[in-house]
């Protein structure tokens, strides 16, 4: 799916602003959907939980919903008009004058709707959008159903018959560590497009000697798709590379500049499209991807990881998209020598790759597949009714981000439960590998993130192209001795060396409160949480096999409150304002001592 953008022939309208609010339950809108009773303003694009200063919208279960008079000019008579709606969490039906236009389930990803003959240029109308937040076995991520774990034995002197009176309001408890935020996280945009018109393109990147190649498909639709497709390559400076006629072939660049990642240079051509009146531009790099033996190669070279997992999360906005905290972290991402960051755990908005592509930091692409395991008394691959969707989330990830050159690895989820159950966990995820590969046009690397487990136990983890693995010796295991975890550590990567597969670690980390300090470096002190990442990095750079390390987290993020979280995660390099801890500072002078290439011979 192609992002709105403006030029000579298409119009974007941006509904960003205050929208009317109201909550709802858990019944499901009908098929029509009237005007609001009594609604309140509430902003676009931003999650609603932190927006009032009431517990009904921080824990909110169920639908909610949002209303807005759209206009639409009478200029834009001729045109083929769609709403787009960049990600409603966790799913969405949208009503226009009343009438159910779309529905879309997953709250991380793009969905649209013609609405020419809806709202007729020239006229206006009214829309409305309900959003549901729940989460349960059959969502992503996946929730908890039932009381599980939360009364009864778990409390003593808490009877469970009372308990259950206690629990009888429905309310959602996440299988993941993050809030639940939701809403309208991203924005909502009226485009147009002229009635022929350029639907989608597909650039697959190669490079042949000093020249690169780009293998291009395009694909057109609406009253004369079999318009004549031209394609022009431009460098930065507009000046034409390259070009080619028809909807699909190759076009050769000769002497290619490549794009690299930061601080080499991330450069990026730029395909202008025309078929008929129909104009469109994507921007993309010159760059190759491969797994070789235990390397990760980057135009042919070995790339070491150096980042994060982080989390789309700041103050008020929730999960909302936020600009200009994405160009702060980014240059903070600068500031602390990092390459790259995962998109735990689910795909962040658009907006974000680009400012990537444009800045050369890579990203590991990930879908919200994430709380997928109930125990060792439960299999959640012949329970939780969720492949289907999870192979939806797949398509509509790497349609949405096929072209940008910072992603250069998908993982499919994170942390599911792949030792408990482990024939119908490879049954599972090893055919899903399978199928990610089939999608991607670049065939990108595919992964998926293992959970602290039996790790000879798991029979998945080590068929995945790359073995990313999250771990917490020294916290939650082994809590503040961290010689024991060191020794762990090394017992594990023993096991790792023998699989002959590049091997990284995508979560490690110890909560650290910002101001908490100590001559001795204990657990929750900023100095037991730069301690833990001395130790154990010296023990991965002893590792040739060893091909990057993503640090949990880059900064502190909302969670449910609970008794192992203070005023949410605290692992954060940096607090959830973005001042940094003592981590921080070490890990700015790790990093820039660490080449992005060849680090390990």
């Amino acid at each position: 799916m192609l992002y709105p953008r403006e030029n000579e022939v298409r119009t974007v309208i941006d509904l960003s602003g205050v929208w009317q609010f109201q909550l709802g339950d858990e019944n499901t809108p009908g098929e029509t959907c009237g005007s609001l009773l009594k609604p309140e303003c509430i902003a676009v694009p931003a999650s609603y939980n932190d927006q009032k200063e009431d517990p009904k919208y921080r824990n909110h279960y169920g639908w909610a919903y949002y209303q807005k008079k759209l206009t639409v000019p009478s200029c834009l008579k001729g045109q083929r008009m769609m709403l787009r709606f960049d990600a409603v969490t966790h799913a969405a039906k949208v009503y226009v004058n009343g009438k159910l236009a779309v529905e879309h389930k997953g709250g991380f990803l793009p969905f649209e709707v013609e609405i020419t003959d809806l709202i007729p240029a020239g006229t206006s109308g009214e829309l409305i959008v309900a959003a549901d937040n729940r989460i349960n076995n059959g969502t992503l991520p996946v929730g908890n159903e039932g009381t599980i774990a939360f009364f009864g034995s778990d409390n003593p002197g808490v009877p469970s018959v009372e308990a259950a009176k206690l629990w009888a309001k429905p309310q959602n408890i996440p299988n993941f560590d993050f809030f639940n935020y939701a809403g309208i996280n991203r924005p909502v945009r009226l485009y147009t497009t002229p009635k022929t018109y350029i639907a989608d393109i597909t650039l697959v990147p190669d490079i042949d000697g000093t020249d690169g190649l780009v293998k291009y498909e395009i694909t057109t639709g609406g009253e004369n798709p079999a318009e004549a497709v031209q394609i022009e390559i431009l460098e930065e400076d507009g000046m034409l590379a390259a070009s080619a006629s028809g909807s699909f072939g190759t076009v050769r660049i000769p002497n290619a500049k490549l794009w690299q990642p930061w601080p080499g240079t991330p450069y990026l051509y730029t395909a202008r499209i025309t078929c008929g009146e129909d104009i469109y531009e994507q921007s993309f790099g010159i760059r190759t991807v491969k797994v070789e033996g235990t390397r990760f190669l980057i135009n042919g070279e070995p790339f070491y990881f150096k980042g994060f997992g982080k989390h789309e999360d700041s103050a008020f906005h929730g999960r909302g998209l936020d600009v200009c905290l994405d160009v702060k972290d980014v240059n903070l991402i600068h500031w602390l020598h990092a390459n790259s960051f995962r998109t735990s755990h689910y795909p962040y908005a658009e907006e974000m790759y680009d400012l990537c592509d444009r800045e050369g930091i890579v990203i590991i692409d990930e879908t919200p597949a994430v709380g997928i395991g109930a125990g060792e008394h439960q299999d959640p691959y012949k329970t939780f009714p969720i492949r289907e969707h999870h192979e939806q989330v797949l398509r509509e990830m790497i349609d949405r981000d096929k072209n940008h050159p910072c992603v250069v690895m998908w993982s499919m989820g994170n942390e599911p439960d792949t030792e408990h159950f482990p024939e119908s966990a490879y049954d599972y995820w090893h055919s899903l590998y399978e199928y990610t590969h089939t999608l991607d046009p670049q065939d990108r690397p595919v992964t998926f993130v293992c959970c602290q487990n039996n790790y000879e136990r798991d029979l998945v983890t080590r068929t995945m192209d790359v073995v990313c693995i999250n771990r917490y010796y020294g916290w939650y295991n082994l809590s503040g001795n961290l010689d024991a975890a060191c020794y762990a550590w090394n017992q594990e990567l023993d096991f790792w060396e023998k699989q002959d597969k590049p091997v990284m670690v995508t979560e490690y980390g110890a909560d650290a409160i910002a101001g908490i300090h100590g001559t001795v470096p204990e657990m929750f002190s900023e100095e037991y949480q730069m301690e833990f990442y001395r130790r154990q990095n010296a023990e991965f750079d002893k590792r040739s096999f060893f091909t990057g390390e993503q640090v949990w987290g880059f900064a502190d993020f909302g969670t449910v409150q609970g008794c192992m979280r203070a005023d949410g995660n605290k692992k954060g390099l940096l607090t959830r304002d973005r001042r940094p801890k003592l981590a921080a500072h070490y890990f700015r002078n790790r990093w820039e001592n660490i080449p992005n290439f060849g680090y390990k011979k």
